[in-house]
């Protein structure tokens, strides 16, 4: 069933419209309904695609949390085959937020990082809504590790409104385990690439986000802090979320222009929920192109090219 958010409420009346004429038109006694269903449809989608072309930096952010968005587990399922999962940090425990493994795309063997909120109740406790502990960094180091070791890319999939913040995260060293796992990015000997593909906040997204490219879906934001914690340092009012959202530059597009991403990749119109299918081969097809531009690149080349893409975002060099 079809989720809609606030600000699309005037196509969800005329998407409901369209089905309570669909349905009339399937009864045998019905008048003949076709024309104006036709009609109704090309409005209805008229006024989806306009709404869609002008959407603001917080409607954006509103759209990258959609419930019925893709998730990291649905790119797994779609793009990788023989994906077999590797859990714990070998020190302390496993973190569900943070699925890693090891896989083979598009007939290439790959290491896979991605963070996971989950879909419903239970799996959004299960994976801790996608807030990644330091355990769950320092599995991630790990993959990465032996990712490096055996010349495997590295896939990443960027979904967290931020590491989590609890006590016990500080009491086993969030932080060093952040520095460490975008230690681990940047020094990486083989190509990496990750995709937002919802959220993007914080460090808890930079752990595992230090690439050589950097994708962002059209609809997805990429951020400092969420736009509600943002609004509480700024204005000491998390009510003040949207206009944090305008002032940051979060949106794909902003960012792209700033040099801090490589590329977009487009959603169908209505937002990646609207077709996960489709979207997920997008996804696929532009991850592909970038790691075939670093198939003849040696593993001090691939480390060059990231250490200056890196150092030449604000400086006019990117």
């Amino acid at each position: 069933m079809a989720s809609y958010l606030d600000f699309e409420k005037p196509v969800a009346e005329l998407e409901a419209r369209v089905e309570d004429l669909r349905a009339l038109s399937e009864k045998k006694d019905s008048p003949n309904i076709g024309e104006e269903l036709a009609k109704l449809e090309a409005k209805a989608a008229k006024a989806l695609a306009d709404l869609y072309a002008a959407l603001t930096p917080w409607q954006k952010t509103q759209v990258a949390r959609h419930p019925q968005r893709p998730h990291c587990v649905d790119y797994i399922a779609g793009l990788i085959e023989d994906f077999t999962p590797l859990a714990g940090d070998r020190k302390f425990a496993e973190d569900e937020a943070i699925i890693c493994g090891l896989g083979r795309f598009r007939g290439q063997s790959v290491a896979v990082i991605g963070q996971e909120k989950g879909f419903d109740t239970a799996s959004r406790l299960k994976h801790n809504f996608g807030m990644v502990k330091p355990e769950g960094y320092r599995k991630a180091v790990r993959v990465m590790e032996l990712a490096d070791r055996f010349g495997l890319p590295v896939i990443s999939f960027v979904d967290t409104a931020g590491a989590f913040p609890g006590i016990e995260a500080e009491e086993r060293g969030q932080a060093e385990a952040i520095a460490r796992a975008t230690e681990a990015a940047l020094v990486q000997g083989t190509p990496n690439v990750a995709t937002v593909i919802g959220e993007g906040g914080s460090g808890g997204a930079l752990g595992i986000a230090a690439c050589n490219v950097v994708l962002m879906l059209e609809h997805s934001i990429y951020t400092v802090a969420s736009p509600e914690a943002s609004a509480s340092i700024l204005w000491r009012d998390s009510s003040r979320a949207q206009d944090a959202a305008t002032s940051m530059k979060v949106t794909a597009q902003d960012l792209m222009k700033f040099g801090i991403i490589d590329g977009i990749v487009a959603e169908p119109v209505g937002g990646a929920h609207r077709d996960p299918e489709a979207t997920i081969r997008s996804v696929g097809d532009a991850v592909a192109s970038a790691l075939a531009r670093f198939a003849e690149f040696s593993p001090e080349a691939v480390r060059a090219f990231r250490q200056e893409k890196f150092l030449g975002i604000g400086r006019g060099k990117v």
